[in-house]
């Protein structure tokens, strides 16, 4: 990969092209131009074959710069530095900047190209793309150019298990401006990969990334939450911003706040559409082994399920559960068993 600042301070990421893909362009255009060139020079040749020797050699030498020189510039820059053989291999001609050559780029290239390429059969120019760090040829420094892949491999996109459900909205507050782009995607591919690694390598990464990122963000990670489970969370954050500020307030499993407790540290919030992951809720299901062993996992007194959190004023609310079958005709209150207070009031 070749980072390229533009004029806007812009970085490319570009994959400049490697020498066997080159010299397959470079053999490809190599043989349709002398094709093409023998051809028309037997055409021309029997035409003129009444003309002396001088202007035959003359007319030759104006085709062979013509098909063999002014032919690939011509292409170049009507092609924007694509020729026949870069369309086969998926390789383009681009200026040092990114941006597509001109006729000045194509000149100088093609004019160096007769003497790295044809007079010396090439040796030149592979010598040069062996030196170079970007593998530019004599023509390519001269012209300011580089020739990079324009057709590369797609990876498909690695499954990013979600957070668990009781760490979901814990941290809509948490500053994420400071923190890299390369350790979003160390933590990115840690977290796809964490199923593959032995538990205690796995266990010592999280908790690396886990110290990078809270020095990145300022914020300290809560307590007892474990470090895997507080990259996912965090992930799943940044992932939810992003989708906001994509579409709007409909992002995809957006989560909304719920009221403050005491002594929590953050407020509440409950997940609207949270995905299955390999996360559990506390106190219903173990988490299964991703994220580490399941007793780690007792959620600590801030993070407890839903049910624990009691909102301000003290008004606890009321359990449902499923109440019996009730008859018809109710007894009477004398013989009904005295029962201690619920909360429920049966409807009237």
């Amino acid at each position: 990969m070749s980072d390229l600042v533009t004029g806007d301070a812009v970085v490319l990421g570009l994959r400049p092209a490697r020498l066997p893909s080159r010299a397959l362009a470079i053999v490809i255009d190599l043989a349709v131009q002398w094709a093409v060139f023998l051809v028309v020079t037997t055409g021309v040749v029997a035409a003129t074959s009444s003309l002396d020797e001088a202007a035959q050699m003359a007319i030759s030498i104006a085709l062979f710069l013509l098909v063999l020189v002014g032919v690939p510039i011509a292409v170049e820059t009507l092609s924007r530095g694509r020729s026949l053989g870069k369309l086969v291999c998926g390789l383009r001609v681009v200026r040092d900047d990114g941006g597509p050559i001109r006729f000045r780029h194509a000149l100088v290239r093609g004019a160096m190209g007769v003497v790295e390429l044809l007079m010396t059969f090439g040796v030149v120019a592979i010598i040069a793309s062996l030196v170079s760090a970007r593998g530019r040829r004599v023509g390519d420094v001269f012209a300011g150019t580089l020739v990079v892949r324009e057709r590369v491999p797609g990876a498909r996109a690695a499954y990013v298990p979600p957070p668990p459900p009781w760490l979901a909205g814990r941290f809509t507050q948490l500053d994420l401006s400071a923190v890299p782009e390369g350790l979003w995607l160390a933590i990115r591919q840690y977290l796809t990969r964490m199923n593959q690694l032995d538990p205690h390598v796995s266990a010592s990464m999280a908790a690396r990334l886990g110290d990078d990122l809270v020095a990145c963000t300022g914020t300290p990670a809560p307590p007892g939450v474990p470090a895997a489970a507080y990259l996912a969370a965090v992930v799943h954050e940044r992932r939810e911003r992003d989708a906001r500020r994509a579409f709007g307030d409909g992002g995809v499993g957006q989560v909304t706040p719920g009221p403050h407790v005491p002594g929590a540290g953050a407020p509440y919030a409950a997940p609207v559409a949270q995905a299955p992951g390999p996360f559990a809720a506390p106190g219903v299901q173990a988490p299964p082994a991703p994220y580490g062993p399941p007793a780690s996992y007792g959620p600590p007194a801030p993070y407890g399920p839903p049910a624990s959190y009691a909102p301000p004023g003290g008004v606890v609310p009321p359990v449902v559960s499923q109440a019996p079958a009730v008859s018809a005709a109710p007894p009477a209150e004398a013989s009904a068993p005295e029962r201690p207070a619920t909360g429920f009031a049966p409807p009237a």
